[in-house]
C-alpha cells in the first residue's frame, strides 16, 4: 500500500503520460466511466443516470440519450480528474466499452437504424425463443438478439428485408467509437450459441439457423450479418479521431488508445470479480441480477434456466439470469428516505441505506410471514410473464421494519435462488461466489443473505461496488498490454506509436513478454488481484433454514404474481 503522497503524484504521472485506461458501461439506470491506473486502481469516475422507456409496448433507449448521457458521464470524469489530481485527462492507453447484454440494433447497409432498439427487459419473443431453442437443441432465452431477430422475421416486420447487420448496445458503440464492428465473445454469446473451441459462432448451429423455414425468403444469412466475434486482449482497433470527438466534444480526450472488445455486463462482473478460471463464479446484482458459474465440463442437457455463454476469454458459462433485482427495492429505500426528509432528519442517502440494511439483519430469518416480488417486469426464472411489484403478509406476520427491510432484500435474489437450484441438479462444481455491484457495498448485509439463499460461500471485495466499469477498464488495460507486448515480441517496442507504446515498458517489466503474453485469467491473479482482499461470508445454518422457508412461501405465492401482471394493466 503507498502512501498518499505517493499515490498523489503516481496518480497524475500516469494520467499525464497516459499510462491509464478508461471503461465505459452503460448499465440500466446509469452510465458510468471508470479510470485506473496500470494496476486496476481506480483514478477517477464519472456517471450520468438515464433511463429506459416503455413505447409501443417495447422497452428501450434513445440512440440521442446514448449519446448524450455518454458526454455527461465523460464531463464528469473529466471534472473528476481536475478535481482529484489537477491534470487534464488527454490520453489513455486502453478504452473499453461494455453495456447491458443481449437485446437488439438493427442497420441498414447506409448504417441506418432500423427499429428503436429493444432491450433485454422485452419478453415478447416467447415463440421465437422457443422454436430456436428446438431447432439448435441449446436454451435460447427471450432476451437473445437472435431471438428478437426471429421474432421480427415471424412477425413479418417491414425492416427485415433491409437489415445488413445487428449488434448489442456495446457493438454499437464500439463501432461508432472505433470503426470496427466486432463483439467481445461474451457478449456475442448472448447474441447467438458460441462454439467452445473456435471461441466463434457455432457453423452448425449458424446452418440450423438458415435452414428455418420461417427465414426461408429473407435476403440474408444469419452468419453475413453478425459482429465480428474477438476473445479479450485481441486487436478490437483504436479510438479515432471522430470517435473522441463523440465521446468528449470539447476535443480533449485524444485519438489513438487501443480498444478492447466491447463486452457485456456479466462479462465485466466476471472480471471484476476474478471468477474466470473453471468452478469459479459471481453473482452481479443490479436492476436485473446474474450468476455466471465458469464450468469444467458440459451440461447434461438443455436446461431453459441456464443461458450457456463465456467468459471475455471464451471459457464456457453456466449463467442463471434474472430480469428483476434491486429496482423496487430501490424504490422502497427511496420512500424512507423521502420520509427522513419530511422530519428534518439529515441523513445521507448511503448512511440511511446502510442503517436499514443493517437492521434488517435483526430480523427474524424466515421474514417474519411478508412475502415481496420485485418484479418491475416478466421474470422468465419464475414463469411470470408480466410483472408488478407485489407486497404481501399473512394476517398474523410479525410486520417489523427489520422484517420488512429483510424481507426485500430476500426479494432481490428471489428469482436468482430459484434458478441457481438447477445448478445442483447438474452437479455442477463451485467452490466459491463472489458478490460484485452496489448492494454488496454495506459490509456483510447483502453478501450474508446470498450465502444463506444460495447455501454457498460468497466473498466480497473492497472493489465489489465498483461495478462493471472496473471491470471493463480492466479488460481495456490487458488489451493495450498485449498490444504493447505483441509490439515487443515483434521487435518492434522502439517504433510504436500512439497510447499502446506509453505502456510498452510495464508491460515487458511486468511478464507480459516474458514467456509470453498473459492469459486473461493470469493476468487478473498476477497484476490486477495482487494484494486484494477478499471478506468470505459462510452460509450460517439459521438463515439458511430461514431463506428456504422463506423461498418455499416465496414460489407457493407465484400463481397470485402471475395473476396481477396478466391483469392488472
Amino acid at each position: 500500500m503507498t502512501s498518499t503522497a505517493l499515490t498523489t503524484v503516481t496518480g497524475a504521472e500516469a494520467i499525464t503520460a497516459g499510462r491509464t485506461s478508461l471503461g465505459i458501461e452503460l448499465g440500466s439506470t446509469r452510465i458510468k466511466a471508470s479510470l485506473i491506473d496500470e494496476e486496476g486502481v481506480q483514478l477517477a469516475s464519472g456517471s450520468h443516470t438515464w433511463e429506459n422507456e416503455l413505447v409501443d409496448d417495447n422497452w428501450t433507449y434513445a440512440i440521442d440519450a446514448v449519446w448524450s448521457g455518454l458526454q455527461a458521464c465523460i464531463a464528469e470524469l473529466h471534472g473528476d480528474v481536475r478535481d482529484r489530481w489537477g491534470a487534464e485527462l488527454m490520453h489513455v492507453a486502453g478504452l473499453g466499452v461494455s453495456a447491458m447484454m443481449h437485446g437488439y440494433l438493427a442497420f441498414d447497409a447506409a448504417g441506418e437504424l432500423l427499429v428503436p432498439f429493444r432491450t433485454w427487459r422485452n419478453t415478447y419473443t416467447t415463440e421465437a425463443a422457443a422454436q430456436l431453442t428446438d431447432a439448435l437443441g441449446q436454451n435460447i432465452p427471450l432476451r437473445w438478439s437472435v431471438a428478437h431477430l426471429l421474432h421480427a422475421v415471424l412477425g413479418g416486420e417491414e425492416h427485415v428485408s433491409r437489415i445488413a447487420r445487428i449488434t448489442t448496445l456495446a457493438g454499437y458503440v464500439h463501432e461508432r467509437l472505433s470503426g470496427r464492428a466486432v463483439l467481445g465473445v461474451g457478449d456475442a454469446s448472448g447474441v447467438f450459441p458460441i462454439d467452445a473451441e473456435t471461441h466463434s459462432y457455432d457453423v452448425v448451429k449458424l446452418e440450423a439457423f438458415d435452414a428455418l423455414e420461417a427465414v426461408a425468403d429473407v435476403p440474408w444469412s444469419l452468419g453475413s450479418i453478425l459482429p465480428e466475434v474477438l476473445t479479450a486482449g485481441e486487436d478490437a482497433g483504436q479510438l479515432t479521431a471522430s470517435g473522441a470527438l463523440l465521446l468528449d466534444p470539447t476535443g480533449t480526450l485524444q485519438p489513438g488508445a487501443v480498444m478492447a472488445p466491447p463486452e457485456g455486463d456479466a462479462g465485466t462482473g466476471m472480471v471484476a470479480t476474478n471468477s474466470v478460471r473453471p468452478r469459479t463464479g459471481n453473482v452481479s446484482a443490479g436492476t436485473s441480477a446474474f450468476a455466471m458459474v465458469v464450468l469444467e465440463k458440459p451440461l447434461g442437457g438443455v436446461r431453459d434456466e441456464i443461458d450457456l455463454v463465456t467468459t471475455p476469454a471464451g471459457d464456457p458459462v453456466a449463467m442463471i439470469h434474472t430480469n428483476n433485482c434491486t429496482g423496487d427495492l430501490d424504490a422502497w429505500l427511496q420512500m424512507f428516505t423521502e420520509f427522513a426528509q419530511l422530519v428534518g432528519a439529515d441523513v445521507e442517502p448511503t448512511e440511511l441505506y446502510r442503517l436499514l440494511y443493517t437492521h434488517a439483519m435483526t430480523g427474524a430469518a424466515d421474514g417474519g410471514g411478508l412475502l415481496s416480488y420485485n418484479y418491475l417486469s416478466g421474470e422468465h426464472q419464475t414463469g411470470v410473464a408480466s410483472g408488478r411489484p407485489l407486497f404481501a403478509r399473512s394476517q398474523d406476520a410479525d410486520f417489523t421494519l427489520a422484517n420488512l427491510m429483510r424481507t426485500h432484500l430476500y426479494a432481490a435474489f428471489g428469482a436468482l435462488a430459484s434458478g441457481m437450484r438447477v445448478l445442483g441438479d447438474e452437479n455442477v462444481a463451485l467452490d466459491e461466489l463472489f458478490g460484485h455491484g452496489g448492494i454488496f457495498r454495506t459490509a456483510g448485509v447483502a453478501q450474508h443473505v446470498l450465502a444463506d439463499a444460495l447455501d454457498t460461500p460468497v466473498s466480497v471485495s473492497s472493489a465489489a461496488g465498483e461495478g462493471g466499469a472496473w471491470g471493463m477498464a480492466i479488460l481495456a488495460g490487458f488489451a493495450a498490454r498485449q498490444a504493447a507486448a505483441s509490439d515487443a515480441v515483434v521487435g518492434a517496442a522502439g517504433a510504436t506509436s500512439g497510447a499502446a507504446g506509453a505502456i510498452t515498458g510495464a508491460a515487458v517489466s511486468s511478464g507480459g513478454v516474458d514467456g509470453g503474453l498473459r492469459s486473461l485469467a493470469d493476468y487478473l491473479t498476477g497484476v490486477i488481484f495482487t494484494d486484494t482482499e477478499f471478506v468470505t461470508a459462510q452460509p450460517d445454518p439459521v438463515g439458511v433454514a430461514g431463506y428456504a422457508d422463506w423461498l418455499a412461501h416465496y414460489q407457493q405465492g407465484l400463481p397470485v404474481e402471475r395473476l396481477a401482471g396478466a391483469t392488472l394493466r
